[in-house]
């Protein structure tokens, strides 16, 4: 797609307006020139970079379009001039930023003064984020070189098209410098997915609905609750041992159920942006009971002791926590974990320090905060996700140095004191909370399916963030 077909794809219908400055091409010399204005013909539009203001959905952005048919969509110093006005006036009008990318990279013809402009380009975008300010990027085909290395690489949120070229080499590039093809499947949008570098791969066509859920988070407002509260003093305790094996039941509520049910709009987010992805670290952007969060929830259904929690799911939990503290939106954790990997790469991979690391920047963390004990909550797993100004618990949740049997192994040198230690140890919610850990409790009923209880949760998270905001 062109630039001015992604435009009218996307954005409200006559909503767009024009940021740009016409190009003055009299300080370049000839052949040059005229390869300009042949682009220009070719392309329809007179550099390679179109910005301007629209609405989507109602919802006022800037935005800024790559457009490949203008001399491979390459970055010159004009068209970089063109991105840094564009992205400083959308930090002064406090708007947010979608940026499209179709690109070679910087512009051969001009060189070094083309290529240092990256650098430009890159400070801009710090401010806007350093603002508070949402910047949204979608990679199409092709995005590389400096292009990628610098603004399309930067944002919040970064999407691309299906089977996308996108790398910072390319491959025709390093096949003439190394006399052999650049292996294939490397360089792709989906590949790129796959191992935690973007977040999704999506078509053109599904950008719109993205685009509205990724907005309605990062710029609506909180909505009235819509779901009920649970009052606390229906709540009966139940035996400590009872609880922990509820909490085991394959069929629990976890993270995703309460995004499932409680969420009105969820954009999942993928790895750590830096090549890694542990699935039993879940990252997303929602509105849970109508408040807008982040959340950080370690999801039950993909730990096992066969793959058990790593390094990089913690990885993905700080990039949330970041998230948080850039864009000032709430962060909510949820804890649900058998424990953290325990092996020579886990160690390797600085699974201790990644608890730490956590856990500093929870606890300094410069937004509203709500921590949910939501099941198990075995070890420095567990603790990694529990700072916050609020730390809740469904009644049969616990937390624990170790799994009571685990605890057992150490005390008795076997597994049969478990039931006992899990009371002695006080790990159940009620205890947590009378020693001050856990602020309150959601009453579970024994009639509460995984939805019922989702919804329980949601709707006390929601009550939690609107007292702290």
């Amino acid at each position: 797609m062109n630039a001015r077909e992604l435009i009218d794809l996307v954005l409200d219908e006559g909503s767009y307006t024009s940021w740009d400055e016409p190009i003055d091409i009299s300080g370049h010399r000839e052949p040059y020139r005229t390869e300009l204005r042949a682009a220009a013909e070719r392309a329809g539009t007179d550099e390679s970079i179109v910005t301007g203001r629209a609405t989507v959905k109602g919802r006022s952005v800037a935005v800024l379009v790559n457009e490949f048919g203008f001399l491979a969509g390459s970055i010159g110093q004009a068209s970089a001039r063109r991105i840094v006005s564009a992205v400083r006036r959308a930090t002064a009008e406090g708007l947010p930023v979608l940026a499209t990318t179709a690109s070679g990279g910087t512009r051969m013809q001009e060189g070094t003064p083309a290529f240092v402009t990256m650098v430009d380009i890159s400070r801009a975008l710090m401010d806007h984020k350093a603002a508070g300010l949402p910047y949204l990027v979608y990679l199409r085909h092709p995005t590389t070189g400096g292009v990628f290395a610098s603004w399309g690489s930067l944002g919040h949120i970064t999407i691309a098209e299906p089977g996308a070229l996108v790398g910072f080499l390319g491959p025709k590039v390093y096949e003439l410098l190394n006399g052999a093809p650049f292996p294939p499947g490397v360089q792709t949008s989906d590949n790129l997915a796959h191992r935690g570098i973007i977040d999704a791969v999506v078509f053109p066509e599904e950008l719109p609905s993205m685009v509205d859920t990724a907005l309605s988070v990062l710029v609506d407002p909180a909505e009235p609750s819509r779901r009920h509260r649970r009052s606390e003093q229906t709540t009966t305790r139940h035996d400590t041992w009872e609880s922990v094996q509820l909490t085991r039941r394959a069929q629990r509520a976890g993270v995703r159920e309460v995004l499932r049910y409680g969420s009105d709009a969820t954009l999942r987010l993928q790895g750590t942006e830096k090549g890694e992805r542990d699935s039993a670290m879940i990252v997303a952007l929602a509105r849970l009971d109508g408040v807008p969060c982040v959340v950080v929830g370690q999801d039950r259904t993909t730990q096992s002791r066969i793959k058990p929690m790593g390094p990089a799911a913690l990885r993905e939990a700080r990039r949330g926590i970041r998230l948080a503290n850039e864009l000032g939106l709430p962060l909510v954790s949820f804890i649900d974990t058998p424990g953290a990997e325990l092996s020579p790469q886990a160690e390797e991979g600085a699974i201790a320090g990644e608890i730490a690391r956590c856990i500093s920047q929870l606890s300094t963390i410069r937004v509203p905060s709500v921590s949910v004990l939501l099941g198990q909550g075995c070890g420095g797993g567990a603790l990694a996700l529990l700072p916050a100004a609020r730390v809740i618990a469904t009644q049969n949740a616990w937390l624990s140095p170790l799994p009571p049997e685990g605890a057992s192994a150490i005390v008795h040198g076997d597994i049969d004191h478990a039931e006992e230690l899990a009371r002695a140890q006080r790990i159940g919610a009620f205890d947590l909370r009378e020693s001050g850990t856990v602020h309150r409790i959601i009453p579970e009923d024994d009639e509460d399916d995984a939805e019922s209880l989702a919804r329980a949760v949601a709707a006390e998270v929601g009550a939690q963030l609107r007292e702290l905001s």
